[in-house]
């Protein structure tokens, strides 16, 4: 059975998400492993009320920052998804890791 790691990162500055998931990509397919990705999700602008005070009516503009997603797979390569996995990313980049397990075709199960 093949296991599949999908890693998901975001972030709000744009430049090192890329070079990361790019840095990433590069060493995967020098271990040989097969990835997929990166892909690019829309980007997500997020705003933020602010307030002087309690009451109503006294507020600033909202504050608003975009936040940009990149999704990419792992197939296979266990160790090397391993070893990926277990890196330490800058702190402006949050990443998921999701790991399914595929099943090749025509299997039965028992």
């Amino acid at each position: 059975m093949t296991f599949v790691t999908k890693l998901s990162f975001a972030s709000g500055d744009r430049d090192v998400l890329a070079e990361t998931v790019q840095e990433l990509k590069t060493t995967i397919e020098r271990k040989g492993a097969e990835c997929k990705g990166p892909h690019a999700t829309p980007t997500e602008t997020v705003r933020v009320p602010l307030y002087k005070q309690l009451r109503a009516g006294d507020e600033f503009s909202p504050w608003s920052y975009s936040v940009y997603k990149r999704s990419m797979e792992i197939h296979g390569a266990d160790d090397i998804a391993r070893d990926i996995v277990g890196r330490d990313f800058p702190d402006s980049i949050h990443v998921e890791v999701e790991v399914d397990q595929k099943k090749p075709l025509g299997h039965r199960r028992d």
